[in-house]
């Protein structure tokens, strides 16, 4: 019941409805688990950081797709070797998986975050969005 009730944050239109929710779910649980309430307030700007991007963005946010995509490649590159002679090896060949993927999300078509939806964090221009968004189609 707790778990589902913590969920309904996530499912909040905008920033505004997701704090709003925040502060219910933490009223309500009070007085049954006062220690989860607690707890959701004084992690609230941890909690709902997410909130503060655009909506787009919120899923790939809470998603953890990527670094556990990574994490494989990287196992996988390691397995391979089998055992390294020093740990200045192993963080070599580490690092050099997490360039290549780097570069891969630059210059791919599957970027996690397009370049427009990311222009639209640095821009408080309205009309400027209006001309990213535009561009976009």
């Amino acid at each position: 019941m707790v778990a589902a009730l913590i969920r309904t944050i996530f499912v909040q239109a905008d920033d505004k409805a997701v704090r709003a929710q925040l502060d219910e779910v933490a009223d309500r649980l009070e007085p049954r688990f006062p220690d989860v309430a607690e707890m959701l307030t004084d992690a609230k700007e941890d909690v709902l950081a997410f909130a503060s991007f655009p909506r787009a963005h919120w899923t790939k946010i809470w998603s953890t797709n990527s670094i556990e995509r990574l994490n494989a490649e990287i196992k996988r590159r390691t397995r391979v070797v089998g055992i390294f002679p020093n740990d200045d090896s192993a963080l070599r060949l580490i690092s050099a998986v997490c360039v290549e993927a780097h570069e891969e999300w630059l210059v791919s078509e599957k970027r996690y975050m397009s370049e427009g939806s990311m222009a639209l964090l640095t821009t408080n221009d309205a009309h400027l969005e209006l001309e990213v968004t535009l561009a976009l189609t």
